[in-house]
């Protein structure tokens, strides 16, 4: 029997723990575009109730956008559905070029590539420009997709500790040895929603003749003046070797990703990755939708900047109702529970008022910092904002956490 009655019995107990410990992660059903309001089937089964959407990566409200659709339709028509092959064989349109043309400009890099994601870029380029003569040293909080990809590659492993400069600065001067060194970081940490130091980064790894690797997909769109990303808000546009970012965020929110950087290392990719290489190409409708995007972002900030006023209203409003927030400027805004089913009961409860916001916990987050992790969007409304305010209020103040500081919370509930 290749499914062995043993086998099962086991995995079925594995989950029924995970329900036991309020771990098991359930599935929500949307009935509509993606927006500031959606329909959702929660339970399975139940009809689809019209809420408001505070935990989608629709940063700049673009995912649905009446021009990015045209385009994608029009991309359809013109470029067909798909391309049945990888981009070195068959697989490479001349909108291929041209988006990634206009991603260099707008990240201000040499050159960029596609890749079906940024989780793909994530995995394919540091085995594609680093050997066993190399090291990688990491921020500790860097995105799964990250680490993943370091797993796969020779060179050496290290971290340094969350943020901390002093002790990134110890791990290059113990790596001069190494041929080459690649600092690993985030620009926007996805569940933090803190920025990295990368101006100070930049300054270390120009000391220690390092390179410097961050992934964007939190940023780009909407940090920096112009939306350009991290390395822009922190001054160091051109000074970054390699960026990975998504198309599957701001950038439009369906799927793609690229490798962004120094032509040479960017080139490596193309020759080396094997995501790049074994994987069918980005599709011609999501080509095109992408493309409008960069041209509605390059016109105008005017959706970056109604982001910022939307984020510092929403913190605003949290911090007042006496919710824990992690402090910080981006579109992320994490309300900390701790406790792994106070988070699924409190997203339950915030889904009962009309508000769908999901409950984060182990292994998505470490064990102890469970969470629901808000996400602004411009295409919130000041009166969506406000609707979602009291509902947090609401439910807050039905579990007994408003006000209380993280050691209350972790007295009463538990880790």
């Amino acid at each position: 029997m290749a499914y062995a009655s043993k086998a099962r019995e086991w995995y079925a107990k594995e989950l029924e723990s995970l329900r036991g410990q309020g771990l098991f992660k359930q599935e929500r059903f949307i009935h509509a575009p993606q927006g500031a309001e959606i329909e959702v089937e929660f339970p399975a089964g139940s009809p689809p109730k019209r809420v408001i959407n505070m935990c989608a990566n629709n940063y700049l409200g673009l995912s649905s956008h009446p021009e990015v659709v045209a385009a994608a339709h029009a991309g359809l028509d013109v470029r067909g559905y798909g391309l049945s092959s990888v981009r070195f064989i068959c697989g490479t349109q001349d909108i291929h070029r041209e988006l990634e043309r206009k991603l260099t400009s707008f990240l201000g890099t040499e050159d960029t590539l596609l890749f079906p994601s940024c989780m793909d870029a994530n995995a394919g380029v540091f085995e594609a420009v680093l050997s066993e003569q190399d090291v990688m040293i990491a921020d500790r909080l860097v995105h799964a997709s990250i680490v993943d990809g370091m797993r796969l590659c020779k060179a050496m492993t290290d971290t340094f500790k969350h943020s901390d400069m002093e002790h990134l600065e110890e791990k290059l001067q113990e790596h001069q040895d190494k041929r080459f060194r690649m600092v690993i970081t985030d620009g926007v940490f996805s569940m933090d929603g803190d920025l990295a130091k990368l101006d100070e980064i930049v300054r270390l790894a120009e000391k220690y003749d390092a390179m410097v690797f961050v992934d964007e997909s939190h940023a780009s769109g909407f940090i920096g003046k112009t939306g350009r990303g991290t390395h822009e808000h922190c001054g160091v546009l051109g000074r970054i070797d390699i960026i990975t970012t998504t198309l599957g965020k701001a950038l439009g929110g369906a799927s793609g990703g690229c490798v962004s950087g120094r032509a040479e290392l960017v080139e490596m990719c193309r020759q080396r990755a094997r995501p790049y290489l074994f994987s069918n190409t980005v599709a011609p409708v999501i080509v095109s939708g992408a493309l409008k995007v960069i041209d509605l972002i390059s016109a105008t900030t005017e959706r970056r900047d109604k982001l910022e006023w939307n984020t510092k209203y929403w913190r605003s409003l949290l911090t007042a109702a006496g919710l824990d927030i992690k402090a910080g400027e981006s579109p992320i805004v994490p309300v900390m529970l701790y406790n792994a089913k106070l988070a699924q009961d409190v997203a339950r409860d915030l889904f009962d008022e009309g508000i769908y916001a999901v409950g984060f916990f182990f292994p998505v987050v470490a064990k102890g910092q469970a969470r629901i992790r808000t996400q602004l969007s411009a295409a919130h409304e000041r009166h969506h904002l406000d609707a979602a305010g009291a509902a947090f209020r609401k439910v807050g103040a039905k579990h007994g956490i408003l006000g209380l500081t993280k050691n209350q919370i972790i007295e009463k509930f538990g880790l």
